[in-house]
């Protein structure tokens, strides 16, 4: 038991490593602006060298945080009160949520700007609805704005924003787009106002990789970028041969990290494996010798294991049979 706790450690301390690795590589702004090909209007059909020159600065890569009075931090420069994107050091707040991926995107007028939310995730939630949390996220995107992109009751200037979630491990590729609509119940008044102000993407990701196709090019390239199972060299051939996107070291670097830690990853389990199939083995002998009509001063002695762990797992388990 010991190994497996050990083991089920070192397992889950190199899935934070993967995943710190996997949003590096999906906050890339090239890999970002494949995805923004495939899911904002503005962009669609566009080359995604072109777009990478839309994305301002360096995307902020789980530095701001989701919750209500942490997203933002306001400064004085010049006797003027400036708000922008909290990124404070994340041990200031420890613990908090943050967004993986966040970052301002110009549009194609050289003038107005969208906000784009990247989340990744392994597998879809059982807890909640994960549909819920994006909706939460795309709402604090636009609320977060107050005093940072408009002022007081100046509505007119809230931008667009879109939360993009990348889910990995589905039953099949998907991609949805969630949006507001208007619907009339009655009357023909036109209501002014922007119903593409909120926008959340579910992109799913199938567990087998697709084949080279149109219409699953992103799919193929986001699943070719998070795969546990390809190789760096089979990676790397996929990402600079049918992408074009050149094969910087950071990019490099992060999807060499990334195998190594998908190999360690699947030691640690095949090593969690054994540790519980002999844990399992030992409980069901002491049940057995228990069932016999031994003692557990008995059990203890034969198996020259510790008292205290013979009765726990003696009162711990139903009786079973030989």
């Amino acid at each position: 038991m010991d190994t497996e706790v050990k083991t089920s450690i070192q397992a889950t301390d190199k899935e934070a490593q993967y995943d710190a690795s996997a949003k590096r590589l999906l906050g890339q702004k090239i890999i970002l602006a494949h995805i923004l090909v495939k899911t904002v209007d503005e962009f669609k059909d566009m080359n995604p060298q072109k777009i990478v020159s839309f994305i301002e600065g360096k995307p902020y890569i789980s530095a701001v945080p989701v919750e209500l009075g942490f997203t933002n931090k306001s400064d004085q420069k010049d006797g003027k009160r400036i708000v922008g994107f909290n990124t404070e050091n994340a041990e200031i707040n420890e613990g908090l949520v943050r967004f993986d991926i966040v970052f301002y995107v110009r549009m194609k007028d050289g003038l107005s700007q969208i906000i784009i939310n990247v989340e990744a995730q392994k597998n879809e939630p059982t807890e909640y609805a994960i549909l819920n949390r994006a909706i939460f996220y795309v709402s604090r995107l636009i609320s977060s704005q107050k005093e940072r992109d408009f002022q007081n009751t100046n509505y007119d200037d809230i931008k667009q924003v879109y939360s993009i979630w990348v889910c990995m491990n589905t039953d099949e590729n998907s991609i949805n787009h969630v949006h507001l609509t208007n619907d009339t119940l009655m009357g023909s008044y036109a209501w002014k106002g922007k119903l593409d102000l909120i926008n959340i993407v579910m992109i799913g990701l199938s567990k087998e990789l697709p084949k080279r196709d149109k219409q699953y090019e992103l799919h193929r390239l986001l699943g070719a970028l998070l795969s546990k199972e390809l190789t760096v060299d089979e990676k790397l051939n996929i990402i600079g041969n049918e992408y074009d996107i050149p094969v910087e070291e950071n990019i490099r670097k992060d999807v060499s990290v990334m195998c190594n830690l998908s190999q360690g990853i699947k030691e640690d389990g095949i090593a969690i494996g054994r540790a519980m199939g002999e844990a399992a083995a030992e409980v069901k002998i002491i049940t057995n010798m228990y069932n016999n009509g031994l003692t557990a001063d008995q059990i203890a002695t034969v198996i020259n294991k510790d008292l205290e762990e013979v009765k726990a797992i003696i009162q711990g388990k139903e009786p079973v049979t030989a």
